[in-house]
């Protein structure tokens, strides 16, 4: 598989799951693990570009497919502009759902760029966030899909 870019080649057990993949094997902790049911989204990552719940997908079914993370988001110093949208929107909190819903949402504005607040709360509708209400994340992609060019990190201007 292809995770953020890179060719990975592991061994894997057979009922390994792609979230303890990730996790244990690979170190890419940014990608969470909560329910372990696909009821709270916090683990979604992309596979083909889709939102995937990682803690029912197998490891191994991932042979020969593109998974990004978060960490698989930003390019370089630049930050996606879903990442931004949250940072200039206050679209997180605790931070455990934020790297699903920032996931989700990079996924939603690849489909459909400008999306209304409906799609956006369908799109987002398997996530569960337990602090912000969704009002925040809502605006967090809203400006996301305005500013399609990410603005440079805080340590890219301190450079």
């Amino acid at each position: 598989m292809t995770v953020n870019g890179t060719e990975v080649s592991r061994d894997v057990e057979p009922r390994q799951l792609l979230v303890h993949f990730l996790r244990e094997t690979l170190g890419l902790t940014g990608t969470h693990w909560g329910c372990d049911t696909s009821n709270c989204g916090t683990c979604v990552v992309l596979v083909d570009g889709v939102p995937v719940k990682s803690c029912t997908q197998l490891a191994a079914m991932t042979a020969g497919h593109e998974v990004r993370t978060v960490e698989g988001l930003a390019d370089g110093g630049t930050l996606d502009p879903v990442q931004q949208g949250f940072m200039e929107e206050h679209g997180l909190q605790c931070g455990f759902c934020t790297p699903g819903m920032m996931l989700t949402a990079r996924a939603l504005l690849d489909r459909q760029p400008h999306p209304d607040e409906t799609t956006i709360r369908e799109a987002i509708s398997g996530q569960i966030c337990r602090c912000t209400g969704y009002a925040t994340i809502v605006r967090s992609i809203q400006w996301a899909a305005a500013h399609p060019a990410a603005a440079p990190s805080d340590q890219e201007v301190r450079a």
